[in-house]
């Protein structure tokens, strides 16, 4: 929908909430002064009315009420996910993929690894799941990996202080259709700033403005307090080494880097992948897979130079329009904008092309796994959410039934991860490259007394030594020099730890030196996947139901069924003999095993069920073809093949033909309406 267009709606829409709101207060006064029941009775039947204009204006800019009921229930009841540990009473923030679910997650994963690291020769890691203390003290992750919580001040029940908030603005924009148009405005600033507030300020926001209080029993809430989202253990039988079940997949990528590096024989840019689980101890899991303590990430860590962050492929996606949602938008007027991506670069909305460059990539793969891209914004993280060394943040956020979701990232982290590893462990985790011509630079030459240094600094000399002259700029090395020819005394702070340096101790003097290669701390461009939230949105995008009139059923009932992509579903196709006769069965079984050794997932029904209901049992787990055996196959060969979404067939002549029609349409080869322009359709089923 246009943005004009929806303005328009929510104008009526809050033209309309007024109405309602006046005709339910004339209602309340009518039956307050006692006013006769057929007057009244009218006023009610205008309100409903009214009421009847307000709800079709919310679906209008809603689109269709989403059937939760239906999608859970379907979702248990064909054990695509479960909550782990169910017979036990569960444990929240836990669940377990079936076979239907467990199948699409791999589906995607692949077609994630074909998309990104195959497409763009990426070098792929496997690193452990469990991480020692000194690499997430070193990335920030043991001191500033939080949220910000809030506990019920009698019952010390703990809650997410960003989305109570959250939470409680839909409470009041959806409780008041008739709003004044400039106070819910001022509310939508207020939550889509909620998770960007320092706990002085939420703290105003939900106890003083908003008095909002425990859900589950009306209390007082605390104040907003920082919680560590780590799960911590120990490493080994002794209980001394510290470690963390890791947040993310990144780190095991950066502190390789030097290996990676070498193994791309020392050229940049790279990028590196890396598919596995992490871990977080959220506040409040809910929503299913969309907020868990344990789940999937692909994540991709892309090295560049600093001052180079073109992209020599951006020239193949400069042309794709992204539905953009910028941090100016966010505080003002709330509206999406599209533009294409060249066009983004060039104006600065985005930072740069590669960041641009796989933006587009990642809204190509939504479009690939079956998300609906009138559903898909890229939201920019404002300034107060970014990290201080981040250039530049992009959200591929989805519309979900639960609202728009987090389900890639897309973050300029600059040179930070590789700056602080290399400072932590003193191994230099810099790229390099060759200057031609050769440059003369300035560098700061460090004359260094070692054995008066040695002798009062002892193991830290070297490391004060490699600060002076090689972490800090020239200028300010050189003033230090000149304090200390003056006599002075100069405080140095290296390693947490401060030094007070003297005359005898160094001389600091400003010199030139030829340079042949440039060493550099490259840049990462990373873009993280939350898997677990793909498949879920996957899920909710292709979830349809069709209505059915059923024989020996009265009236008409609802199936249910997933659209799947063919290359994204769990089962490709489904084998099904028309009749509980062994000749059609025995076939039946070979065309299963024929499909399967053709690398095609498939599945044989020969249960005695009548082939209508087979068919909606296989379109409730997403098949999107199914092949039939019936009686004129085993007269001439020939087979029946239907499609999911229309339920459309055609016959095919021979068996070995449905087999090659069904490979290629599951690898995206050949599309179903050439397919029925070249065997002619059949029947709807």
């Amino acid at each position: 929908m246009a943005d004009e267009q929806e303005a328009a709606l929510k104008e009526q829409l809050a033209e309309a909430g007024a109405r309602l709101v006046s005709q339910k207060s004339l209602i309340r006064q009518l039956k307050a002064d006692g006013a006769p029941g057929e007057q009244v009775a009218a006023e009610v039947n205008k309100m409903k009315e009214v009421q009847a204009e307000v709800d079709a204006l919310q679906a209008q800019i809603s689109g269709p009420v989403f059937d939760r009921d239906g999608f859970d229930d379907v979702i248990l009841r064909r054990m695509i996910v479960v909550p782990s540990f169910e017979i036990h009473g569960g444990t929240s923030g836990f669940f377990d993929y079936g076979p239907v679910g467990c199948a699409l997650k791999d589906n995607i994963v692949n077609e994630w690894k074909k998309h990104f690291v195959l497409r763009e020769r990426m070098l792929q890691l496997e690193g452990t799941c469990l991480t020692s203390e000194p690499v997430l003290k070193t990335s920030g992750h043991v001191d500033r990996f939080v949220d910000l919580m809030v506990k019920d001040d009698a019952t010390g029940v703990c809650y997410r202080a960003d989305k109570m908030l959250e939470d409680h603005i839909e409470n009041l924009i959806s409780a008041d259709p008739g709003m004044d148009k400039e106070k819910k405005e001022e509310l939508e600033l207020i939550y889509r700033q909620a998770d960007a507030y320092s706990p002085d300020e939420l703290h105003e926001l939900i106890s003083e403005r908003f008095k909002i209080v425990a859900p589950d029993t009306g209390n007082p809430l605390s104040k907003p307090f920082p919680f560590n989202l780590m799960f911590q253990t120990t490493i080994g039988p002794e209980g001394h080494n510290r470690g963390f079940l890791r947040p993310e997949t990144a780190q095991g990528i950066f502190v390789n880097f030097k290996r990676l590096l070498e193994y791309n024989n020392g050229r940049t840019p790279f990028a590196s992948a890396q598919v596995g689980l992490g871990f977080r101890n959220e506040i409040n899991p809910r929503n299913g897979l969309l907020r868990v303590r344990e789940f999937c990430m692909a994540e991709i860590e892309h090295f560049v130079h600093p001052d180079e962050k073109d992209h020599p492929r951006f020239h193949e996606v400069e042309d794709v329009v992204l539905t953009l949602f910028p941090q100016d938008n966010q505080l003002t007027t709330g509206r999406l904008v599209e533009m294409t991506a060249g066009k983004a670069v060039a104006d600065g909305v985005i930072n740069n092309q590669t960041l641009a460059y796989f933006m587009v990539r990642t809204h190509l793969f939504m479009k690939k796994i079956g998300i609906d891209l009138k559903k898909l914004r890229f939201r920019q993280h404002l300034k107060t959410e970014m990290a201080h060394y981040a250039c530049d943040c992009w959200d591929a956020e989805i519309k979900l039934s639960y609202g728009w979701t987090e389900c890639v990232g897309h973050a300029d982290r600059a040179c930070y991860d590789l700056k602080v590893h290399s400072e932590a462990t003193k191994v230099d985790l810099r790229a390099s490259r060759p200057l031609d011509p050769p440059q003369n630079v300035e560098y700061a030459k460090v004359e260094a007394n070692k054995k008066i240094m040695g002798k009062e600094f002892k193991r830290d000399s070297p490391a004060i030594i490699a600060y002076i002259g090689e972490t800090l700029p020239v200028d300010e090395a050189c003033a230090i020099g000149e304090k200390l020819a003056a006599g002075e005394k100069v405080d140095v702070e290296v390693d947490g730890k401060t030094f007070t340096l003297t005359s005898e101790m160094m001389k600091v003097s400003r010199a030139t030196k030829t340079v042949h290669e440039e060493r550099f701390f490259c840049s990462v461009i990373e873009p993280s996947f939350g898997i677990g939230r793909l498949v879920h949105s996957v899920l909710e995008h292709t979830f349809d139901m069709r209505g059915e009139e059923l024989v020996k059923e009265k009236g008409k009932v609802d199936r249910t069924l997933f659209k799947f992509p063919p290359v994204v579903a769990p089962i490709k196709c489904a084998v099904l003999p028309l009749l509980r006769k062994e000749p059609q069965e025995k076939l039946a079984e070979t065309i299963t095993e024929t499909l399967v050794d053709a690398g095609v997932y498939a599945t044989c029904d020969t249960s005695g069920t009548l082939i209508g209901r087979k068919y909606a049992r296989m379109d409730e787990i997403g098949v999107p073809f199914a092949i039939t055996v019936d009686v004129q196959t085993l007269e001439d060969g020939s087979v029946t093949l239907r499609e999911r979404d229309s339920q459309e067939q055609v016959r095919i002549p021979e068996v070995d033909r449905a087999v090659s029609t069904v490979t290629a349409l599951c690898s995206s080869r050949l599309e179903w309406a050439k397919v029925v322009e070249e065997y002619g359709l059949l029947s709807s089923a």
